[in-house]
């Protein structure tokens, strides 16, 4: 069953080396969607694809990459919007 979670994450991040880390683990776990840096320092990663996919790629942002702390991690359930990929946005 297809779903799509918006995460909001904060903490310590390093923004190039995070968001490379879930840039690959979305291509691998087949996963949809986008992520992006927020003004106010936190990264929004919106997902679509199989909840158990979804369920693991929840894990993978919560441990990231080498030296990463991460304080708190929102979830909100979406509305499924058909992404074709998973990208990287720039603000």
């Amino acid at each position: 069953m297809k779903k799509s979670v918006r995460l909001l994450i904060s903490g310590s991040l390093q923004p190039m080396f995070y968001n490379e880390y879930i840039k690959k683990n979305a291509d691998i776990l087949n996963l949809r969607g986008y992520l992006r840096n927020l003004e106010d320092g936190r990264v929004e990663v919106f997902l679509e694809g199989d909840m158990k996919a979804i369920e693991e790629m929840l894990e993978v942002c919560k441990q990231g990459p080498y030296n990463t702390q991460i304080r708190n991690i929102e979830r909100k359930e979406e509305r499924y919007q058909d992404f074709k990929d998973f990208r990287v946005m720039r603000i």
